[in-house]
């Protein structure tokens, strides 16, 4: 089961590559250990950053395989249904910054794990949807909350109720993704945007992906209050004492990711 999903560590970056070949697609097992991976990342001071990509240029990952559904069985499409809940929603809330790095096809939980990233670049060659209503399915990877709130109703609306594939130019253009590289670049790009979370106290960065987070619930009175709270929280941590030392004294911040 491991090896459907390649973790690597360079440095404060996780590498993590799908590894289900020849699409990439998603099992219940490899659902539950992304999930497991999520968490021990989260535990890891030493860890600021993941990276979410493919070896395969034809796919980032097509989602889960259809044999896997053709069945009258309610029990077990509940079974993957929470496996796709349970994992994008640990990368959702992964503590540190994600970067999809999409390859290829994109499709269904393959752009959900993509939309759970926090930044999403692609190589030029990528296509994206979210086609389940061809097949009499909906998306159960967050896909209908996640794509909706990045790109507006009406591009949801035509990914989702009609079945539009989304090229990388266009994916761009509506915000789907940040930017497009040449193919065979995309891990080489994610590693240079993961070198510049570095930069960044780990405390604060966790701080405000929530209050980023935190505009999806609506209520932008009570985030403001939140705000400030978070930042007189920061001065319990380290890492506020450390980056403003550091400042002052004119050098690299050590941080502790505490």
């Amino acid at each position: 089961m491991s090896d459907l999903l390649k973790l690597e560590k360079r440095g404060h970056v996780a590498i993590l590559t799908m590894n289900n070949p020849p699409a990439n697609t998603w099992t219940p097992e490899s659902l539950r250990l992304l999930k497991h991976i999520i968490g021990e990342l989260n535990e890891d001071k030493e860890n600021y950053s993941l990276i979410v990509t493919s070896d395969s240029e034809k796919f980032f990952c097509a989602g889960a395989d259809l044999n896997r559904f053709n069945h009258d069985d309610k029990a077990q499409s509940f079974e993957f249904s929470l496996a796709f809940g349970e994992a994008f929603e640990a990368l959702t809330n992964y503590q540190g910054v994600s970067i999809a790095g999409i390859t290829g096809f994109a499709m269904g939980g393959g752009l959900e794990v993509a939309l759970s990233c926090d930044v999403r670049i692609c190589e030029e060659q990528a296509q994206m949807a979210l086609p389940e209503a061809a097949v009499g399915l909906l998306p159960c990877g967050l896909g209908s909350q996640q794509l909706s709130w990045l790109v507006g109703e009406a591009w949801a609306k035509r990914m989702m109720l009609l079945g539009e594939r989304i090229k990388a130019p266009q994916a761009e253009k509506i915000g789907l993704v940040s930017e497009v590289v040449a193919t065979g670049t995309v891990l080489e790009k994610a590693l240079e945007l993961a070198a510049k979370v570095e930069s960044q106290s780990p405390t604060s960065v966790r701080y405000c992906k929530s209050l980023i987070m935190e505009a999806r619930g609506g209520d932008i009175n009570s985030a403001f209050s939140k705000e400030r709270e978070q930042f007189v929280k920061l001065w319990d941590s380290q890492d506020q004492k450390e980056g403003v030392s550091a400042f002052i004294e004119k050098r690299k911040a050590d941080w502790k990711n505490c």
